[in-house]
């Protein structure tokens, strides 16, 4: 994930000052070069970063801190201000048009991730209701229609094209196709190259004039650092974009163009690719970002995984099982199923308060995988009742799992702790809330 090396090295120029009870002037001058090379190592513009050390210092030299009794941790408060007001302060929506349909154009350079994740965005959309229109508008890459067609229909959602025409006939006539249609969004996948030149932008600005688009998105990938920080503010000098949609954050990006973006272009980052799958997509909060930068966690953004993942009916059934103690290994898979909707453990530790630092830890992803394998293995039955588990049965699920008994006996005997500890938590007051309500996932066995 992008940022973890950023990460590291602003926890440790802050570790430094925790032991001190009162910080001198050399102790914050020595703590700001520090947070300058860890942002210049992050590929964060140089302008930014002088601009953000002078910002911090001057705050950080005001008699508050000199004088706190928790210096180190007035000094990470300041950081993390300045980081929020960097990158924005706050989450900027899309401009919903009052008279549907609402148009998104959406532009960018070859490679940046614009159609796939156009078609994650349509997808976002119509998780909150809405009717998306995808516009097949480049007709000069090879395959991008079909592309477009393909991650249109994995999501349900409709793609108008015409063949090679004219990019800006295609727009006006998909608008018209929405207005007849009932679609009251309107996603254009414009054409990109591979570096920005005046045929391209003589093209886009065509569309713009006769669409009058409501939101222009340009979708930049964060893998290529600062590259993407001049694409963007080229964009904007011709076009006058309307926000950004940094793609590719769950690679090995440094994270200085998220970092740099809004202060060169003066225009916000207003949603963020997070993975390959179709459902990898999220508004930027800018205060959420610089607490997964500083290492505190970011539990809005986990709350709201959950509730995506949960399935709110089952959630309640299950509520109702783990009272009356009834909660089974066909309940643990299910609830093993939600979690691994939500996606990499490894990325989901990192959103935890105090377990910044596990991001850098390698999860055994596989554990999960095998954990299911061994339930899969049951009969409805065994799951339904794990007490009739002999020696037998265990030897011919772990034959069809292709485990060790061992792990089978690991798997139940975990299992039987869990129920144990509700029968506790239920002993200790019935009204009390239970795990698997609300983001509370019981215990995974072989975490």
């Amino acid at each position: 994930m992008a940022f973890e090396g950023l990460t590291a090295k602003l926890n440790a120029a802050f570790k430094k000052l925790r032991g001190k009870g009162r910080l001198s002037e050399s102790d914050i001058k020595e703590a700001m070069r520090e947070i300058r090379l860890a942002l210049l190592e992050a590929d964060v513009s140089y302008k930014v970063v002088k601009d953000f050390v002078k910002s911090v210092s001057e705050r950080c030299s005001g008699q508050d801190v000199m004088e706190s009794l928790t210096p180190a941790q007035t000094i990470v408060k300041i950081v993390n201000e300045e980081l929020i007001r960097l990158m924005g302060s706050e989450n900027q929506r899309i401009s919903i048009s009052p008279k549907p349909p609402t148009v998104v154009m959406l532009v960018g350079l070859q490679g940046a991730g614009k159609t796939t994740n156009g078609a994650k965005l349509a997808g976002l959309f119509k998780k909150q209701g809405k009717r998306p229109l995808l516009v097949a508008c480049d007709i000069y890459r090879p395959a991008a229609i079909k592309q477009l067609e393909v991650v249109g229909g994995q999501l349900g959602i409709p793609v108008f094209q015409m063949g090679q025409e004219n990019p800006v006939k295609i727009a006006k006539a998909a608008i018209r196709h929405a207005q007849q249609h009932g679609n009251d969004m309107v996603f254009l996948d414009t054409a990109g190259r591979l570096h920005v030149d005046e045929a391209l932008m003589n093209e886009l600005k065509s569309i713009k004039a006769e669409v009058q688009p409501n939101e222009i998105l340009l979708v930049v990938d964060a893998m290529t650092g600062q590259d993407a920080v001049n694409a963007a503010q080229s964009f904007n000098e011709w076009l006058d974009i309307d926000g950004v949609m940094l793609t590719k954050l769950d690679g090995d990006a440094r994270g200085g163009a998220a970092l740099s973006v809004k202060a060169v272009t003066g225009k916000p980052i207003k949603f963020i690719g997070t993975g390959e799958k179709l459902d990898m997509i999220e508004p930027f909060h800018p205060e959420r970002m610089a607490s997964r930068i500083l290492g505190m966690g970011d539990v809005l953004t986990l709350i709201e995984k959950a509730e995506q993942a949960l399935d709110q009916k089952k959630a309640a059934e299950l509520e109702q099982k783990m009272r009356a103690n009834k909660f089974t290994l066909a309940d643990f898979y299910d609830q093993l199923l939600q979690i691994r909707k939500m996606g990499p453990m490894q990325d989901l530790l990192g959103m935890i308060p105090g377990m910044g630092s596990m991001k850098n830890v390698q999860v055994d992803e596989s554990a999960l995988g095998r954990v299911e394998a061994i339930i899969l293995s049951m009969t409805p039955y065994e799951r339904e009742n794990p007490a009739c588990l002999n020696s037998s049965r265990k030897r011919r699920i772990a034959l069809g799992c292709g485990q060790k008994v061992e792990d089978v006996n690991r798997l139940l005997k975990q299992f039987d702790q869990m129920q144990q500890l509700m029968k506790q938590m239920n002993g200790k007051g019935k009204k009390r809330k239970l795990p698997g309500k609300m983001g509370g996932f019981p215990g995974f066995p072989g975490m």
